[in-house]
C-alpha cells in the first residue's frame, strides 16, 4: 500500500515504524531530559537573578523612594499649612480683640462727647430758662404796673361819673393798691 512516486522523491505512504510513546515519558530519555531541565533552570535562574531581578528591584526601590519623598513633602506641606492656619487664627483673634477695643474706645469717646454735649445743652437751657423767667417777671411787673395805672384811671372815671366829682390821683392810687394786695 505504500506507493513510491518515481522521480519526485516524495514519500506518500505512512511509515508505521516508530515505536514507543510520547518522548518526554520515555524512560530511556528521562535522564537526559532531567539534565537539560536542570541546565535550563540554572541558566534561567542566573539570567533572572543577575539581570531581571536587579532591574525590577531598582524600579521598586525608585518607586518606594518616590512614594516616601512624596509622603514627606505632603507631610511638610501639611505642617506648613497647619502652622499658617494657626498663625491666621491667632492674627484673626488679635484683630478681633483690637477691633473690640477700638469699638469700646470709640463708644466711650462718643458717650463722653454726648454727655458733654448734653451738659452744655442743659447749661444753655438753664441760662435761657433763667433769662426767660426774668423776662417773664419783668413783663408781668410791667403789666402789673400798667394795670395799676389802668385801674386807677378806671376807678377815677367811675367815681367821677357816680359822684360827679373828680377824685385826686393819690387817693385813687392808694385805693387801687389796697385792692390789688388784698
Amino acid at each position: 500500500m505504500a506507493e513510491k512516486s518515481h522521480g519526485t522523491g516524495a514519500h506518500t505512504g505512512a511509515d508505521g515504524g516508530h515505536g514507543g510513546g510520547f518522548p518526554p515519558f520515555e524512560s530511556s530519555t528521562f535522564a537526559s531530559q532531567l539534565v537539560s531541565l536542570v541546565i535550563a533552570f540554572v541558566a534561567l535562574y542566573v539570567i533572572v537573578s543577575r539581570i531581571a531581578l536587579p532591574r525590577v528591584e531598582s524600579v521598586i526601590d525608585a518607586r518606594q523612594n518616590a512614594i516616601e519623598g512624596d509622603l514627606a513633602a505632603a507631610q511638610k506641606l501639611k505642617d506648613e499649612s497647619d502652622a499658617a492656619l494657626k498663625a491666621y487664627e491667632a492674627e484673626l483673634a488679635s484683630a478681633r480683640s483690637r477691633a473690640q477695643a477700638i469699638g469700646n474706645e470709640t463708644r466711650e469717646k462718643l458717650n463722653a462727647a454726648a454727655e458733654a454735649e448734653r451738659k452744655t445743652l442743659e447749661d444753655q437751657l438753664a441760662t435761657k430758662l433763667a433769662a426767660a423767667e426774668k423776662q417773664i417777671a419783668a413783663t408781668r411787673e410791667a403789666a402789673m404796673s400798667n394795670v395799676r395805672g389802668i385801674a386807677a384811671d378806671a376807678a377815677g372815671a367811675i367815681v367821677q361819673r357816680l359822684t360827679g366829682v373828680l377824685p385826686d390821683k393819690k387817693t385813687v392810687s392808694k385805693a387801687v393798691d389796697a385792692s390789688l394786695k388784698g
